[in-house]
């Protein structure tokens, strides 16, 4: 089977899973390393569906969010069989890894995907933490309502203050954040990537956690260290 993946984290899970399966992969796709014998075919919100055509898979991944529907739409429309993802909580993400590695492309289940499991079903709170979590600046952008993300942090007990906003991305001013009464703010380093020196400066007095986007936002086998190192992140900033 060839399979073109236009998603990193589930580049990832498929490449961990059965490597060699991979025809093409996005620019963005990063683990694991040495993806040498995948073509790079663009990115997420821009691949170039002629050279996803002309690689001839029999699957093509994607994600409903993280992909455009024009998109997937012309794949389709070149023949393609695309199978598009919906992940918003940690129950769907293992249930949708299952019907991807197990279903749609015949893989026995990975054992990676059972310690995940077993990963998070054992996690314990690192406290009842209230946060807010920028995505982005310049402007503002933080989680909102109805994110993976969201609900990975719920299962650490840090509750974003924003998951009852009626959107999933508000775009919402630092002066606001700041004046929120959160009791930290938790930085990834993506999609815009936080650092010491430039996300914490903008809300004095507030502890803020640098986190591993990777950990944090991508549904593959970083599940399986994830409790651990976001616990860990959250803790060091208290």
């Amino acid at each position: 089977m060839r399979v073109v993946s236009l998603v990193p984290s589930l580049t990832e899970a498929v490449a961990v899973s059965a490597p060699g399966l991979l025809a093409g992969v996005t620019d963005w796709c990063t683990h694991p390393a040495g993806l040498v014998d995948a073509v790079r075919i663009g990115g997420t919100k821009n691949p170039d569906v002629r050279a996803i055509a002309e690689l001839r898979p029999d699957l093509v991944i994607a994600n409903e969010e993280e992909n455009r529907a024009p998109d997937l739409a012309a794949l389709r429309a070149a023949g393609l069989e695309v199978l598009v993802t919906e992940i918003r909580d940690l129950p769907q993400a293992f249930s949708e890894l299952d019907r991807l590695l197990v279903g749609a492309l015949g893989l026995e289940r990975p054992e990676w995907l059972d310690r995940a499991e077993e990963a998070w079903a054992a996690v314990e709170p690192v406290g009842e933490l209230t946060a807010f979590v920028p995505i982005w600046r310049r402007p503002w952008m933080v989680l909102g309502r109805d994110t993976f993300a969201g609900d990975l942090l719920a299962r650490l007990g840090v509750r974003n203050a924003y998951a009852g906003h009626p959107e999933r991305y508000p775009r919402v001013a630092a002066e606001e954040l700041t004046a929120s009464g959160c009791d930290l703010a938790v930085l990834p380093d993506e999609p815009y990537r936080f650092t010491a020196d430039d996300g914490p400066e903008a809300f004095p007095g507030l502890p803020a956690a640098l986190v591993s986007g990777r950990h944090l936002t991508w549904y593959g086998p970083s599940l399986v260290e994830a409790p651990q190192i976001l616990a860990a992140a959250v803790a060091a900033a208290l």
